[in-house]
C-alpha cells in the first residue's frame, strides 16, 4: 500500500509548473545522490525537500540552503550515508538532524518527528514515519511544504496557496506555536516582512505582545542568528514602514538605536546593501556616542574578529569627524594600519550615513579598490648591521619612530632621515 501511495505522490500534478527549478536544484547541487541512496535503502524509505528551499522555489527566489526530511531515523540515515560514501557530521542527532556534505554543499537531513514536550526553547521529540505529523509541528504553513526530487508537492496545510496570497499563517493556534519556541516571534517578523501582502491579524499581534517576555528564554546565540537572517533578508528594509514589526524588533533588540537610518538610504547605499556583512549592518544600527556598542558586544558575546570590526568603526564614527579623515593620505594610513576590508567598510559607513551621494567618497572607494597594503621597507636587521644597534627596547623604539615618519611622509623615507632618527 505504501508503495502505491508513493507512486501516486511521485506522479501527482498538484503543483507544478516549477519542475524546471527543482531540476536545476538537482543538477546544481547534485542532490540526486542523496535521493537515490535513500530510495534504495529500503522498500519504504523516502526523502523530500522541505521548508525554505521549497518556499523559495515557489516564490522564484534564489535558493541558498537545502533542508531535507526523511522517514528514516538518525541511525538509518548515518548507515546509508556511510554505505554510499557520503560525508556527514552531527548537527543535532538527538533532534534527528544529520548534515550531509556533497561537493562542499551542506544538506540538513532531519527525521520525521513529533513534539512530546516543549518549554519555549527546546523540544523533546519522538521520531515518526508520518509526514502529516511532522508537518503539524512546524511553525508556518509556508514552511510546511514538502517536495520530491521532481518537484511534486506534499502540502497538507495549503502553504503554497498562503504563499501566493501573501498570508503568514501559524499552523494551529498562534499562542501554542509561540509557546513551543519563542523564537517564532522573530521568525514571524521575518516572514511577514518578506512575504506578506496582508495586514497583521489582530489576534496574532495580541498574542505576540503577550508572549514577548518569553524571548528571555532563548539563548543569545539563537537570537543573534535569527536577527542575522532578518537583517540579510530582502524584506528587512521595509521594517520602518511597518509600525508593529518595528516595535517588536526594538523591544527585543533595544540596542538597534539607529534603525531609522534605513528609512531613506541613498540609491548608492541601497545598491551596496546586499554586499555588506551582517556585522557592518549591525554597526550602522548600534554605533552612537554612548556605551551602546560595548553593551551589545558583551550581551551577544561576539567573536574577537567581529568585535574588532565594530570597535574600529566606533572609534571613527562615534564622534564628529572632519573631512580630512577621508582624505586620500589618511585612507592610505588606514589601509596600512588595518586592511582593505576595514578601509572599504569605513568609506561605505560614511556613504550609508550620507543622505546624498558623495562623489568624493565614491571616487576614493574606486581608487582604493585595487590598491595593496604598503610594505614597510626597513628591517631590524638593517639597523643592527648598519648602526650596530643591539636587539632590545632601544632598537624597537628606533624602528617604530622610523615607521611613523615613513607613514606620515606618504610611505617614503630617505637614508638620511633614517640616520637622523637612529643617531639623533
Amino acid at each position: 500500500m505504501i508503495n502505491i501511495i508513493n507512486k501516486i505522490f511521485k506522479n501527482t500534478k498538484n503543483l507544478n509548473n516549477h519542475s524546471s527549478s527543482f531540476n536545476d536544484l538537482r543538477k546544481n547541487y547534485k542532490t540526486e545522490k542523496i535521493f537515490n541512496s535513500v530510495s534504495k535503502y529500503s522498500e519504504h524509505s523516502e526523502v523530500r525537500y522541505v521548508g525554505g528551499c521549497v518556499r523559495k522555489i515557489l516564490n522564484k527566489e534564489k535558493v541558498d540552503d537545502i533542508d531535507l526530511a526523511t522517514n528514516l531515523n538518525p541511525n538509518e540515515i548515518t548507515n546509508l550515508l556511510n554505505e554510499n560514501n557520503i560525508n556527514y557530521f552531527d548537527t543535532g542527532i538527538e533532534h534527528g538532524t544529520i548534515t550531509a556534505v556533497l561537493d562542499d554543499n551542506n544538506f540538513e537531513i532531519t527525521s520525521l518527528r513529533k513534539d512530546i514536550l516543549t518549554d519555549g526553547r527546546h523540544a523533546k521529540v519522538e521520531f515518526s514515519d508520518s509526514w502529516t505529523d511532522d508537518s503539524a509541528r512546524r511553525d508556518f504553513t509556508i514552511n510546511a511544504i514538502y517536495a520530491d526530487i521532481h518537484g511534486n508537492l506534499f502540502d497538507p496545510h495549503d502553504g503554497k496557496k498562503d504563499l501566493e496570497k501573501g498570508v503568514i499563517k501559524f499552523i494551529g493556534e498562534p499562542e501554542k506555536r509561540i509557546k513551543e519556541d519563542y523564537l517564532r516571534i522573530l521568525r514571524y517578523i521575518r516572514f511577514y516582512l518578506n512575504y506578506s501582502k496582508k495586514d497583521h491579524e489582530t489576534e496574532v499581534k495580541r498574542t505576540i505582545k503577550q508572549n514577548l517576555s518569553g524571548i528571555k528564554k532563548i539563548s543569545k546565540e539563537r537570537l543573534l542568528a535569527e536577527l542575522k537572517k532578518l537583517v540579510q533578508s530582502e524584506g528587512f528594509l521595509k521594517i520602518n514602514k511597518d509600525p508593529f514589526c518595528l516595535e517588536v524588533i526594538l523591544l527585543i533588540f533595544p540596542e538597534l538605536k539607529n534603525l531609522n537610518l534605513f528609512k531613506n538610504l541613498s540609491p548608492h547605499a541601497l545598491s551596496l546593501y546586499d554586499s555588506k556583512s551582517f556585522i557592518f549592518l549591525i554597526s550602522l544600527m548600534i554605533i552612537d556616542d554612548t556605551d551602546n556598542v560595548d553593551y551589545f558586544i558583551y550581551k551577544y558575546n561576539l567573536s574577537n574578529h567581529d568585535k574588532s570590526k565594530i570597535i574600529f568603526l566606533k572609534k571613527i564614527f562615534s564622534t564628529k569627524n572632519s573631512i580630512e579623515d577621508f582624505s586620500e593620505k589618511n585612507l592610505w594610513k588606514v589601509l596600512y594600519l588595518n586592511d582593505k576590508e576595514r578601509l572599504i567598510d569605513m568609506i561605505d559607513f560614511k556613504i550609508f550615513r550620507s543622505k546624498k551621494i558623495d562623489k568624493k567618497l565614491l571616487n576614493l572607494k574606486k581608487f582604493f579598490q585595487d590598491k595593496e597594503k604598503p610594505i614597510f621597507p626597513v628591517k631590524a636587521k638593517h639597523l643592527q648591521d648598519e648602526y650596530k644597534l643591539k636587539e632590545g627596547i632601544e632598537l624597537g623604539k628606533k624602528l617604530k619612530d622610523i615607521e611613523n615618519m615613513w607613514i606620515n611622509n606618504s610611505f617614503k623615507i630617505t637614508n638620511e632621515e633614517i640616520k637622523k632618527i637612529v643617531i639623533g
